[in-house]
């Protein structure tokens, strides 16, 4: 173990890097390159997604209905008074989520007061939860995450060829959520010949992400407009620039101020904080659907010049819910100061 720390601290202190930069030496990660952990793509697989449940919730009303993915647009559609002109919400969450987790219950408090609109949220749990051990149930998780995103993207479909526009939807997912958006943005577009409005995808998942064609990622294209935001960049979600704008959040957007990051992480504390980081995407966010002036964030090319201020006269452009969509490149901003 001493000579597993030494280690660790020559190339931090040969690399002069800091907070965060060493969770890519993490267990997970280093099981992933070690090979412990394979990454599956395989599109060829025809694997059954049935078991999806789709919430949609109309605060207004109290009312919650549930369907199966394969009856959800036939069941949305047949609501009582359903309101076809109101923005239709969409989140995905990532790996070990399920409808009755602390990340779900944030969103739906997030949107039940927010006017003129649905939200639905996917649990996708009987495919990508742990039970099967960490490493046997990412894999499993990943090699879903294609099947899944393309159930999704049907459902958004069969909601648009039902009179709902794709300009009232906006898909947010969160680490292999976000990387199932890309396969529903490819989906919808192929059945349609149109786009969903837009995706926001916070934390795109890293491992067997990273490394992996394009198009097993979400990315520009695959909806009118599509945002990505990096907190936990080289640990658990991706370092990968892949859509219209792509936000990095604090430092590197790798690590986040309330995440306990040790200047020189070790191989067991840097996977505690990597999902505190990982997470902070979200806590930030949502924070940001009551908050739309908080984050105002500047391209630029290198964090370093962010940090010196060497790009205070660029572009600026809001981050978070209210981004105006018109932006583009990789822009940086910091959430100090900020309680959310």
């Amino acid at each position: 173990m001493k000579a597993v720390c030494l280690f660790v601290c020559m190339l931090a202190c040969a690399h002069a890097w800091g907070r965060g930069d060493l969770e890519k030496f993490g267990p997970f990660q280093m099981a992933l390159k070690s090979g412990l952990i394979k990454c599956d793509h395989d599109r060829s697989l025809n694997l059954d997604v049935s078991e999806i449940n789709v919430y949609f919730y109309d605060f207004p009303k109290n009312d919650v209905e549930t369907f199966t993915i394969d009856n959800a647009p036939k069941g949305i559609l047949g609501i009582k008074d359903l309101d076809k002109t109101k923005k239709f919400i969409i989140f995905v969450a990532g790996y070990k989520s399920n409808i009755n987790k602390r990340t779900e219950e944030q969103v739906r408090q997030t949107f039940r007061e927010f006017p003129n609109s649905y939200l639905i949220i996917l649990d996708h749990s009987p495919y990508t939860n742990d039970k099967q051990g960490y490493i046997k149930s990412y894999e499993r998780s990943v090699r879903y995450v294609h099947y899944i995103g393309k159930a999704v993207g049907q459902m958004l479909a069969e909601l648009s060829q039902g009179g709902i526009s794709p300009r009232n939807m906006h898909c947010i997912g969160h680490s292999l959520g976000s990387q199932m958006l890309g396969h529903a943005g490819e989906t919808f577009l192929n059945k349609t010949s149109q786009k969903i409005w837009r995706i926001t995808a916070l934390d795109p998942a890293g491992p067997c992400f990273s490394n992996s064609l394009i198009q097993e990622q979400v990315r520009s294209g695959v909806a009118e407009y599509v945002e990505v935001y990096h907190c936990n960049a080289g640990g658990l979600g991706t370092t990968s620039v892949l859509a219209d704008v792509d936000f990095f959040v604090n430092k590197k957007g790798s690590s986040q101020p309330k995440c306990g990051t040790p200047l020189i992480p070790g191989i067991f504390d840097s996977s505690k904080a990597a999902k505190c980081n990982h997470r902070a995407c979200i806590d930030m966010w949502t924070a940001t659907v009551s908050h739309p002036e908080w984050f105002l964030a500047w391209k630029c090319d290198k964090y370093k010049d962010f940090k010196k201020g060497n790009c205070s006269q660029n572009e600026t452009t809001i981050a978070g819910f209210w981004n105006p969509g018109n932006a583009t490149g990789v822009f940086y901003f910091s959430t100090e100061g900020y309680d959310y």
